[in-house]
């Protein structure tokens, strides 16, 4: 089987995008050369369909195809996707499952069932999240030298995947995906990065025992909460914390604001995930806090993201940010509030970029990327983060500096600065600001206090007409107050 899909024209069942082309054919042309390629596809780019694509090809010459999926809770998800491209020749490789069929050409599989079964031959293996390197899909590789493997990654920079795995393929970036509307804008806010100098690092990454003291702190976890509520605008919500506990301490000072939140990690069953899922999606639950258990496999209408756990890994930040990327009616950017300092340490998910695969030898130093991207750095005047060396928002010079300061607790953007807002924007804020203003009996300064706030000048020009606040405005406002309580209890703290 030289190749997979020489004289192959079948009618597509649904039409390519033009990444989606673009992936087909390089793939084509790789499997010419080499048995071993990863496509480097973002969240959102479409890697069913394109997957879709190349098992029907497949099977068109009769060729039987193993796809494996890095958790049991994908299983279904997977064959409804693929049933959904017209792929029905389907058999599940899982104890008692309905869809058990040794026969059907295509067979779907966790890594942790191959683990434990006699594989079947098959003339391709797709390996979803292939990242992950599971050891029974190398000791495959080994076993089955013939054999076609095609890894899926949005995020394929393991080190050594290079040793096992020959080609990689970049068919699309998450910032061309922007540009062609298929993925959201974003806007990140980043706060001073924690202080993570004393954390212990364990297999790579930070010591989940550190983390908690660092991030479980009383101080910044309200941060998290008073932030969402200013810049979060009610938007439907992932929240990453370090571990379970730091988690467990989000959730109650969510819910102690009267904001609904779940809670999902690898121990939630299928059943309470799917509850938990079909609650966010019909807006019964706001947020849903997770460690590390919702970064892959979720397709549901993110459109903020909170991340607050510190990480080393670039693939892990990537993974969760990506989370937010699909674009949601309604709600077609994402808001990124990054309490964690990842996008300040690692880069913005647009700018982290690896040409080729990690080739390293177990005990060597990983590889370095060629022409790696400048992190960003905050402008000294205005907080707006950027690499080069004027201010592209209000031109001052960057001058060398031993650290850069930022207000405790608060965020700040690190993405170009949005239009200033309209004058209509700012009659519809004051408006709501007066009817607060009236209703508490505070003569006027709790409305022009708010105004100032938010926009950093006095209200002028403007007519005094009380409107009733909406939904955002309130949080804007109890976010303010959560402020304004924290100050207090730290002035007092320090007499």
């Amino acid at each position: 089987m030289s190749d997979l899909f020489k004289n192959v024209h079948p009618v597509a069942r649904k039409a390519l995008r033009p990444h989606q082309i673009n992936a087909v054919q390089e793939v084509r042309q790789a499997l010419a050369k080499n048995k071993r390629i990863v496509i480097q596809m973002p969240t959102g780019a479409g890697k069913t369909l394109t997957a879709a694509w190349i098992i029907e090809r497949a099977l068109s010459k009769g060729n039987r195809v193993i796809f494996v999926v890095p958790s049991i809770m994908l299983i279904d998800q997977t064959v409804q996707a693929f049933e959904a491209e017209g792929i029905t020749d389907i058999g599940v490789m899982q104890a008692n499952h309905p869809r058990t069929n040794h026969l059907a050409q295509v067979q779907v599989a966790s890594v942790q069932t191959l683990a434990r079964r006699e594989i079947p031959d098959a003339a391709l293996v797709i390996v979803d999240e292939c990242h992950i390197r599971a050891e029974v899909i190398e000791k495959l590789m080994d076993q089955r030298p013939d054999v076609y493997f095609i890894g899926l990654s949005a995020t394929p920079w393991a080190r050594g995947m290079g040793l096992r795995w020959h080609d990689l393929l970049i068919p699309v970036t998450i910032g061309e995906l922007i540009e062609q509307g298929y993925l959201s804008h974003f806007t990140a806010y980043a706060p001073d990065v924690p202080d993570l100098s004393h954390v212990k690092v364990a297999a790579g990454d930070y010591a989940e025992n550190g983390l908690e003291a660092v991030m479980g702190d009383a101080k910044l976890v309200g941060s998290v909460v008073a932030t969402w509520l200013e810049r979060g605008q009610n938007r439907p919500t992932l929240c990453f914390a370090v571990n379970r506990a730091h988690a467990a301490q989000l959730v109650a000072q969510f819910e102690g604001q009267g904001i609904a939140t779940a809670y999902v990690d690898a121990h939630t069953d299928r059943i309470e995930r799917e509850i938990i899922n079909r609650r966010f999606r019909d807006g019964e639950i706001k947020v849903i806090c997770s460690v590390r258990t919702m970064t892959t496999g979720v397709d549901l209408p993110v459109s903020c993201i909170i991340d607050a756990a510190p990480t080393k890994s670039e693939m892990l930040h990537v993974q969760k940010i990506g989370r937010g990327l699909r674009v949601n009616p309604g709600t077609e950017d994402c808001i990124i509030l990054d309490h964690a300092g990842n996008s300040l340490r690692l880069g913005l998910v647009t700018d982290i970029r690896h040409a080729s695969l990690d080739s390293s030898n177990p005990g060597e130093k990983p590889q370095r990327k060629a022409g790696a991207e400048k992190l960003p750095r905050p402008c000294i005047k205005c907080e707006t983060l950027h690499t080069g060396k004027a201010c592209p928002a209000c031109g001052h010079e960057r001058r060398a500096v031993a650290n850069v300061d930022s207000v405790d607790g608060d965020l700040v953007e690190i993405t170009p600065k949005k239009a200033a807002a309209t004058t209509a924007e700012k009659q519809r804020f004051w408006s709501m600001a007066l009817h607060l203003d009236r209703q508490r009996n505070k003569g006027g300064k709790l409305a022009k206090g708010l105004y100032k706030g938010r926009f950093g000048a006095w209200p002028r020009g403007l007519e005094d007409k009380p409107t009733s606040p909406d939904h955002a405005f309130m949080n804007y406002e109890k976010s303010r107050r959560i402020a304004y309580a924290k100050r207090m209890a730290h002035k007092k703290g320090a007499v």
